[in-house]
């Protein structure tokens, strides 16, 4: 059972809370089993279970997402460092929400003039100050746990926009699926930014290879590019296809 603590602590992560029903579809377990997974985990203290659903034990008042930008903060940084290199001064890009691309919007404080599309209030917030910028926040209706916008609106002006570069996230690297994450809006959502752009960008620490998650993300391919920090394996990276793998370092 211990092989699937972390795929529930990640999920914990991202969400806040998740139900037993859910984490049984996510590792492809019984509820019954999901039970058996936790119980350590309760006991230990690390996570809580309540009314058919577990929930992460956040400083009061700490958004999951800001709990998850302390995750292999170290990778993620270094890896927002490299792929800002990509981006030019005056570009128009793309950037999907995550904890890593959220320090992307960081790194990329020191470029002028950049026209940027995303749904993450985070990033829309990072970027939206700095002189010379033009920053459209796509959507209305804010997620709880990452204030992230997928509603209709946020779609439409996605689709709208004509980018460089999609800068992406994912949630997991399947050895058999390719990237993956948590729920289909959040698939839906990088492939429409991934279809309005000249070439797709994934922003994807290692931590997340060899994982699953519920979602297969558009195929992975040709003029595609991941940036990480440790090389995937070639199980790994077998479902990446033609696309090509930047490893920091």
């Amino acid at each position: 059972m211990a092989r699937y603590e972390s795929d529930v602590m990640n999920a914990v992560a991202l969400r806040g809370s998740v139900s037993v029903r859910e984490l049984a579809m996510l590792l492809n377990v019984s509820e019954q089993t999901v039970r058996r997974i936790v119980k350590p985990l309760v006991e230990r203290g690390e996570i809580e279970k309540v009314h058919g659903a577990v929930v992460g034990r956040t400083r009061p008042g700490e958004a999951p997402f800001l709990a998850r930008m302390s995750v292999n903060q170290r990778a993620k940084v270094a890896i927002a460092a490299r792929v800002a290199t990509l981006v030019r001064d005056g570009d128009v890009i793309a950037l999907d929400t995550g904890s890593t691309t959220g320090f992307i919007a960081q790194a990329l404080r020191q470029h002028r003039g950049l026209t940027v599309v995303t749904n993450s209030t985070f990033i829309a917030a990072s970027l939206a100050t700095i002189a010379g910028n033009k920053v459209l926040m796509a959507g209305v209706e804010l997620r709880n746990h990452d204030g992230a916008s997928f509603d209709a609106q946020a779609f439409a002006v996605v689709r709208s926009m004509q980018v460089r570069l999609a800068i992406l996230s994912a949630s997991a690297l399947d050895e058999r699926r390719g990237l993956m994450v948590q729920e289909h809006a959040e698939a839906e959502m990088s492939a429409a930014m991934g279809e309005v752009a000249e070439q797709r960008v994934f922003a994807v620490d290692s931590s997340k290879f060899g994982r699953h998650a519920l979602v297969a993300l558009p195929r992975f391919g040709a003029g595609d590019l991941l940036v990480t920090d440790t090389a995937p394996s070639a199980a790994q990276r077998r479902p990446l296809g033609d696309g090509s793998v930047m490893v920091i370092g």
